[in-house]
């Protein structure tokens, strides 16, 4: 998906606690990595965790299909993400990545929940670094 700048605009500002643009970058990269993996037939799951997350975070409405909202990454909620439903997105994360044994839906799925947690962490919390290194991605 090329994220556009509707889709840009629409992000709401107290979804985040960094700043837009690099937030963007961040998003920009993970749509751009995660498609050039998909064309290569390679699974990408940390990917499509950094995807996922990315794109309910910015309330992203999908321009190939239906309009629904993205749900969240763990819970699957189908609700417009706000901060009381992020923290409690954060939470669930942090649970499922700590479960053992693992449970059987991130047995095939390798990265894919430390990828939403470091998004969450990053995006929401301001803990840590991106997820994924924007720099290694040229725009063009």
């Amino acid at each position: 998906m090329k994220v556009s700048p509707a889709d840009v605009a629409k992000i709401p500002a107290s979804n985040l606690r960094v700043s837009r643009a690099e937030f963007v970058a961040l998003w920009q990269a993970a749509e751009q990595f995660h498609d050039e993996q998909l064309r290569r037939g390679v699974p990408d799951w940390y990917g499509a965790g950094v995807v996922e997350t990315c794109r309910w975070l910015a309330i992203v409405e999908p321009k190939t299909e239906q309009w629904r909202l993205a749900p969240s990454p763990v819970t699957r909620r189908l609700q417009v993400a706000y901060d009381d439903l992020i923290e409690a997105e954060c939470h669930a994360a942090e649970q499922l990545a700590g479960s053992r044994p693992l449970p059987a839906r991130l047995q095939g799925r390798p990265g894919w929940i430390e990828a939403v947690v470091a998004t969450l962490n990053w995006a929401w919390r301001r803990h840590g670094r991106p997820p994924l290194d924007t720099n290694r991605f040229a725009w063009g």
